[in-house]
């Protein structure tokens, strides 16, 4: 079966930009999950360390143990180590978004990868497929006028995410979509036929637990379930948030390095709410000059 988890980062701030990952992986049909399946190369948290890879819900990973440890999982789970950020991002990012991306005044793909240093690992794990979304503070903005909805932004990354996930499966192989509650809600079904117009989608279960749907009518079994907390029940969705976090800290990095060029001495910034204000008054004196508009650094929603 091949089976994507999806999960997203920074969805909550006011700066800075929204990343959502897909990342496929073929798992037999009695563990989707992939622990057992994987359990020679991967450990969770909660393990005794050793030279396993260390995949698990993205933010355990980083506070627990840094941005080292995101890194050595995320590259080496992979299959291997990016030397720049412009190398990963043309394998993984959307090509419908590069354009965004390089339009950001703090962007620089050319920054040297990694950023932190980690022991080599031979640890591996089964041939894998990994998208992103990655949406900028103006992208951010223009979504959710259009639609007059935070959601909408979520949205659509996972319909732009999910038939490009699919590329991965062999003909005629099974598909699971795991993913976390996007945004707490639990109606799915025009999001997914929106994903899939050629296929119909039957519901078969809508509940605050778990959203579950069937896409009938392709040319493969796909099935989606929506879970809070998805990241800490499956490998392929750790492995998502895990990817989402390091590229919104690689990202958030290069913003406050932009913006330190611009007012010296300023305190760096996470971009949530509460601080995310303190800072971005501070910077828009430095806004005006570089001809930056509020929608071009500060979302909306």
């Amino acid at each position: 079966m091949w089976v994507v988890g999806i999960d997203e980062a920074g969805y909550g701030p006011n700066l800075g930009p929204l990343l959502q990952a897909a990342v496929g992986m073929h798992l037999p049909d009695g563990d989707t999950a992939g622990w057992e399946t994987l359990q020679d190369s991967v450990r969770r948290t909660q393990d005794d360390a050793d030279d396993r890879l260390l995949i698990d819900d993205s933010k355990k990973v980083y506070t627990r143990h840094g941005l080292a440890a995101l890194e050595r999982g995320v590259h080496a789970g992979l299959g291997r180590p990016f030397n720049c950020l412009a190398a990963l991002l043309k394998e993984l990012l959307l090509e419908a978004l590069e354009a965004d991306l390089h339009e950001e005044a703090w962007f620089d793909g050319s920054e040297a990868l990694p950023i932190e240093s980690w022991d080599h690992t031979d640890a591996t794990l089964p041939a894998l497929t990994a998208r992103i979304s990655l949406v900028p503070s103006r992208r951010f903005n223009s979504i959710c006028d259009q639609f007059d909805s935070k959601g909408a932004v979520l949205a659509k990354g996972v319909i732009d995410l999910m038939p490009e996930a699919c590329r991965g499966a062999v003909d005629g192989e099974s598909v699971l979509f795991l993913c976390d509650k996007q945004g707490g809600r639990n109606f799915y079904a025009a999001m997914l036929h929106e994903a899939f117009p050629d296929g119909w989608v039957v519901v078969e279960r809508e509940s605050a637990a778990e959203s579950r749907y069937r896409i009938e009518g392709l040319d493969r079994s796909i099935a989606v379930v929506f879970r809070p907390r998805a990241d800490g029940d499956s490998v392929a969705v750790a492995l998502a948030s895990m990817l989402c976090k390091y590229l919104r800290e690689v990202c958030m990095r290069q913003f406050n390095r932009f913006w330190a060029k611009h007012v010296p001495g300023i305190v760096p910034t996470a971009g949530y709410p509460g601080d995310s204000r303190r800072f971005y008054d501070l910077i828009r004196p430095a806004m005006t000059k570089l001809g930056l508009a509020e929608d071009q650094v500060w979302r909306r929603r």
